[in-house]
């Protein structure tokens, strides 16, 4: 399991919260005893009672729209497939804490990932990547954000909203000093993890 996946469920999120559709955002400890679905067909079964679901290593090339159904779900792994985009829908998920992208195809995220406004989690490692959307700087809650070996080009200022982003995984993407500087300076309070400046820009 990733190491911040783990920071996350032993130690962030105290505290059972109800959202705006007075459904319980799980804290760490109780959702750390939910079960995680790995077949698709059994969660749709019981979806109020789904909070985890692990869709990694499965060679998917879409994202199941069946999985909107999941109005509870607050754990969604989908790393390691052949994903090439993520659906809008996924901002109906308001639940979602966790959301593991990594080792796909992906080139972009949508605008509706801004309403994911529960997430601490967000896993993006190897994918193809060039810049976030703007709606990014909503996500108020996000502490982990990892985007190591991307193709990242840009990013928005709006990545200075995100005041409580403990971690920013940057490493593998080639940045000049002046860049590394500029994004430093959006998140001051931000580990920002570089891989060696280059004088590539």
């Amino acid at each position: 399991m990733n190491k911040y996946i783990l920071l996350f469920l032993f130690f962030i999120a105290p505290n059972f919260v109800a959202d705006s559709y007075g459904q319980e955002v799980l804290d760490s400890a109780s959702l750390s005893l939910q079960r995680s679905f790995r077949n698709l067909g059994d969660a749709l079964l019981q979806p109020d009672s789904v909070f985890k679901m692990d869709l990694s290593r499965q060679k998917r090339k879409v994202v199941p729209e069946e999985i909107r159904k999941l109005r509870n779900l607050q754990v969604l792994k989908l790393s390691r497939n052949n994903l090439r985009e993520i659906p809008e829908w996924i901002g109906e998920l308001k639940n979602l804490q966790v959301l593991d992208l990594g080792y796909n195809k992906l080139k972009a995220l949508p605008p509706g990932i801004g309403n994911c406004k529960q997430l601490v989690f967000l896993g993006l490692n190897r994918n193809l990547i060039e810049t976030l959307p703007k709606e990014i700087g909503q996500l108020e809650l996000l502490e982990v954000l990892e985007m190591w070996d991307n193709e990242v080009q840009y990013l928005p200022e709006e990545i200075k909203m995100l005041h409580n982003l403990k971690v920013f995984e940057l490493r593998g993407i080639l940045f000049s000093q002046q860049e590394q500087d500029q994004i430093r300076q959006l998140l001051p309070d931000t580990d920002v993890l570089f891989s060696p400046s280059c004088n590539c820009k």
